[in-house]
């Protein structure tokens, strides 16, 4: 009996194995060739069409630390405004797994429990009519590189294959990210394909350098400011960094 489970479960991991290095061939053999600019768009189309049971998806990159997320690609803007507003509230799905380092599902955004979970991201993203949401991180070298984000329009749980063929997507990404990276003739590696997702990180590193020397605060209060800014007025911290950039928008003034 022992031994037949023992048999049973390697077949289910080769299995998985095998699953997980298909789904990366097709992500990886679907980028191969374009420029660096048209990677992000092509990668997410391949994650849409094989998770079919998710209104939208994203995945995000951690830039400089665990608070600071670069946003990979969005299937459209509910998913890039769930991916932004996790990193200006610093709440949601998506932190919570990069700090645990496993799955974190909210199946019903519209529940205490859930409210009482992720209180300011719920709000918001109840407000954009998503009442499900599913975060995966994307595991490299034991530690979390960023994560795969799914959301819904409906309340529930993905169903066991879903589930199952989210977490072998989270796994290619995470391969697709490594492979083009080691394999990009720029010695940056990934800079060079993730230089139009950069952007929004660097608009909001030079209006939090503005902040630090206008209001005369360390970095991290300058971030600070800048996301309380941007929680008020119900913006993001990218679009509240451009107003700064562009002297339209004074932090020192509530």
């Amino acid at each position: 009996m022992a031994g037949d489970d023992l048999v049973g479960g390697g077949d289910a991991e080769r299995n998985a194995d095998v699953e997980r290095a298909r789904i990366a061939h097709e992500l990886i053999a679907g980028v191969r060739g374009l420029s660096p600019p048209d990677v992000p768009g092509a990668l997410c189309r391949r994650c849409v069409t094989l998770l079919p049971a998710a209104s939208g998806l994203s995945a995000s990159v951690l830039a400089d630390g665990p608070d600071t997320g670069v946003m990979l690609f969005a299937s459209d803007d509910v998913a890039a405004r769930l991916a932004e507003i996790q990193y200006t509230l610093g709440e949601g799905p998506c932190r919570e797994a990069v700090q645990l380092r496993a799955p974190a599902f909210g199946t019903n955004l519209t529940r205490a429990t859930e409210q009482g979970r992720w209180p300011l991201f719920s709000l918001q993203a109840a407000e954009a009519g998503v009442e499900a949401v599913f975060s995966l991180p994307l595991i490299g070298a034991g530690s979390a590189l960023g994560t795969l984000d799914l959301y819904r329009e409906t309340p529930g749980a993905l169903g066991p294959d879903s589930i199952r063929t989210a977490s072998l997507v989270a796994d290619a990404v995470t391969l697709a990210v490594i492979a083009l990276d080691h394999a990009s003739p720029d010695p940056r590696g990934v800079a060079t394909w993730l230089a139009g997702v950069e952007s929004d990180r660097e608009e909001v590193h030079q209006a939090t350098g503005m902040a630090m020397v206008l209001l005369g605060v360390g970095a991290s209060e300058a971030l600070l400011r800048l996301r309380a800014r941007a929680f008020a007025e119900g913006r993001t911290s990218t679009e509240v960094a451009r107003d700064v950039i562009d002297r339209n928008l004074d932090l020192g003034v509530d």
